[in-house]
């Protein structure tokens, strides 16, 4: 095994922390990706007593912690707000529900979350960023450039001052690329590395599964961004070889549904090529963790945690440190 393998407790936030640590530990993952919600790591509670308390809990179960994830409060720094985002961010957060007001708290609060992960002992915090222009995606009415510029203008002046903040506490904000963001492909996500000046506390929480279904090259990215894969989501999707009723954008059709393009899988049984991930992780010298995000609407979630953590484990392999042919020469 080359890399630890860790659980992303995002999707287990209905649960205690104490019991999803405990069910790591039995799926046999080396640590968590912590999210910051539930009751798994709230912000506004994140002392140094708090801190100690969580690294107890994992230490009691033998587990690591390797990065925080602070999604759903991301997502409001530079969205259009409404009345979604109220059931995703804290009643602190929200407040009276003023856009211009969710926005700005959710920025002290992503600079609080980096804080917390300091006292935590965590260098990566992973999350969305909304977007301004996300409405845009399809260019009717035509839509001038100068919107698409404003938007990612917009989007550079909300986050810039945030990972300021980030800068001086050594921490990384790694964006997830995913519809919805401000970077959602690899040339979204190249204009977003732009508009910040290339900000060197700003990079990737790399996820295939996003660029997958949308037909983008998921392998090419972990090379065009080789330095800013700060961590690395291991997530498979299925998509249709054939034409169905819904398409790419899915038609308002909700997960796990079978006439959907595209449907996330546990991992092994999608359309991810792990292999030529792996060998692309290998030679960019990515050694952090890989967390296993999961979703599966057809597969009951214990059994998929667990059998995703072995398929990683089996998948991933430590490069070679010598030339293969190197044997054949005369010494």
């Amino acid at each position: 095994m080359a890399r630890p393998v860790t659980l992303f407790t995002g999707q287990w936030a209905d649960l205690d922390f104490e019991v999803i640590c405990q069910k790591s530990k039995s799926f046999g993952y080396d640590g968590i990706e912590i999210a910051c919600w539930g009751n798994h790591f709230e912000v506004n509670k994140a002392n140094d007593e708090y801190c100690k308390n969580r690294r107890q809990i994992l230490e009691k179960h033998g587990l690591k912690v390797y990065a925080l994830s602070t999604h759903l409060v991301g997502q409001a720094v530079c969205d259009n707000i409404d009345e979604r985002h109220k059931s995703i961010v804290p009643d602190y957060v929200w407040g009276d529900g003023d856009p211009a007001g969710v926005r700005q708290r959710a920025a002290r609060e992503i600079i609080a979350t980096a804080q917390a992960a300091k006292r935590l002992g965590v260098n990566v915090v992973n999350g969305f960023t909304g977007s301004p222009i996300w409405h845009l995606i399809y260019s009717f009415p035509p839509t001038p450039e100068s919107m698409i510029d404003k938007g990612f203008a917009d989007f550079a002046n909300a986050w810039r001052p945030i990972l300021n903040e980030f800068q001086k506490l050594g921490v990384k904000f790694a964006l997830e690329v995913h519809p919805t963001e401000i970077a959602f492909d690899i040339a979204s996500a190249e204009r977003a590395l732009k508009a910040l000046d290339y900000h060197p506390a700003f990079g990737f929480n790399y996820d295939p599964s996003h660029l997958g279904y949308q037909g983008v090259d998921y392998v090419e990215f972990l090379y065009k961004f080789s330095d800013r894969i700060f961590h690395v989501h291991m997530k498979d999707v299925h998509w249709r070889e054939t034409p169905g009723p819904v398409g790419v954008f899915g038609g308002h059709v909700p997960f796990g549904n079978p006439q959907r393009y595209w449907n996330f899988r546990s991992l092994g049984r999608g359309c991810i090529n792990f292999e030529e991930i792996i060998r692309a992780l290998n030679h960019i010298g990515y050694n952090g963790p890989l967390s296993v995000e999961w979703e599966d609407s057809g597969m009951d979630r214990e059994h998929g945690a667990a059998e995703a953590c072995d398929f990683v484990k089996n998948i991933d392999f430590k490069p070679s440190q010598v030339a293969f042919d190197s044997a054949f020469e005369k010494k």
